[in-house]
């Protein structure tokens, strides 16, 4: 955001697209000002590191040359064609998902907008008011946190299962309105939290609202959904499945971030990676770095570098 940028020593080595605000309402000429500079894509995807806040939607490979450092939300390990085209070209990836200080995720206040969001979206497909139902949320970290504000903010019965009540919400997840799921899930189980043939024993017009959205992993019928058109029912169960919700508020989710990632940049432009984002550095050169991404690709026997 332009007012983190008077707190960067070296603006002159930032390139932005043309247009990069205007979705916030904020012209080229407020970064201009700051002395970065403006320039067409063409010329931006020649930078030596691109910052793309979904990488995994990226569709530039082909526009780029190799051996690029790429920083932005990777998911390396579920995301095959990213990750593929990642190895193919050479390039380093720094994952935001991966940036922790202290033991804390650094932009944890994302994972709370994200749940946050998903609930107050998926309600307007659901057929009834919060206060009219009653709520189990899978999981117990930032998501689920922002997804409870806005549960007990509108009046609903809210239970929550931790990792360790697995088998405890299978046992009672029939007794539920709306399942909430928000857990991080361990991409190398095989196994699944809800299952195709549990959804005949849920509630008649129950809504699984899967926040997570990994597919085929924890929810078998869970495929990304979009902001536009978020639901599709299966045996009668409504699915809110949108993987990127946080879009919905794209001025809040951007204050969170450029404030996050901001003081990282002189380092980033001088090579001086700190502890921190070394950490996130999950392929590098082409390389795989991060474990997870191995053992993943190993067990469907995709490639491995």
């Amino acid at each position: 955001m332009p007012k983190d940028m008077s707190g960067i020593k070296f603006p002159e080595r930032l390139y932005f697209e043309q247009g990069y605000g205007e979705a916030l309402g904020i012209s080229d000429e407020e970064y201009a000002a700051h002395g970065v500079h403006i320039v067409s894509r063409e010329r931006a995807l020649e930078c030596e590191a691109i910052v793309d806040v979904k990488l995994g939607d990226a569709d530039y490979f082909d526009q780029i040359t190799e051996g690029k450092l790429l920083i932005g939300w990777a998911h390396a390990v579920q995301d095959i064609r990213f990750t593929d085209a990642v190895l193919a070209g050479n390039h380093t990836v720094i994952a935001w998902e991966e940036m922790f200080e202290g033991g804390r995720y650094i932009f944890y206040r994302n994972r709370e907008v994200a749940g946050e969001a998903a609930v107050l979206q998926a309600y307007q497909y659901a057929g009834r008011m919060p206060y009219e139902t009653r709520v189990a949320i899978l999981g117990n970290g930032h998501t689920s946190k922002g997804a409870m504000r806005i549960l007990h903010g509108l009046g609903a019965e809210v239970d929550v299962f931790g990792r360790r009540h697995e088998s405890l919400f299978r046992e009672k997840m029939t007794e539920y309105d709306v399942l909430v799921n928000c857990v991080m899930w361990d991409t190398n189980r095989t196994d699944r939290i809800i299952y195709k043939e549990d959804l005949k024993r849920l509630k008649k017009g129950a809504m699984i609202i899967d926040v997570s959205c990994d597919p085929e992993l924890e929810i078998e019928t869970s495929r990304p959904s979009t902001i536009d058109n978020p639901v599709y029912t299966v045996d009668g169960i409504i699915h809110y499945t949108v993987d990127n919700t946080p879009a919905m508020f794209p001025h809040t989710i951007t204050k969170v971030l450029s404030e996050g990632f901001w003081s990282m940049l002189d380092d980033l432009t001088e090579g001086n990676l700190s502890d921190m984002v070394k950490e996130a550095v999950v392929i590098e050169n082409g390389r795989i770095i991060d474990h997870h991404i191995t053992e993943f690709r190993e067990a469907r026997g995709l490639l491995v570098k």
